[in-house]
């Protein structure tokens, strides 16, 4: 399997609540999501949905944008999410 380090953001519902992580296998890894195979926040609050991912060149930079990512505001990353899918 070919691995490529993302960011990605996943969200309950529309306006939901909103969980950001890192992987270097985003397929595998919003599938242990959805399947409730992550122990904790994702689970607890049921947030499954896959919104947003940007893929990164190396891992260093994907954990990098995540770090950064979740210090920003909640509206900025509506607004990222929103961007993407209009």
């Amino acid at each position: 399997m070919i691995k490529h380090p993302c960011v990605y953001i996943l969200s309950s519902r529309r306006n939901g609540t909103l969980y950001v992580g890192v992987t270097s296998g985003l397929i595998k890894r919003v599938w242990e999501h959805k399947n409730d195979l992550v122990e904790g926040f994702t689970k607890r609050y049921a947030v499954h949905d896959l919104v947003w991912y940007e893929v990164h060149e190396i891992m260093e930079s994907a954990i990098g944008r995540e770090k950064a990512i979740k210090e920003w505001k909640r509206n900025w990353k509506l607004e990222m999410i929103e961007k993407r899918q209009s």
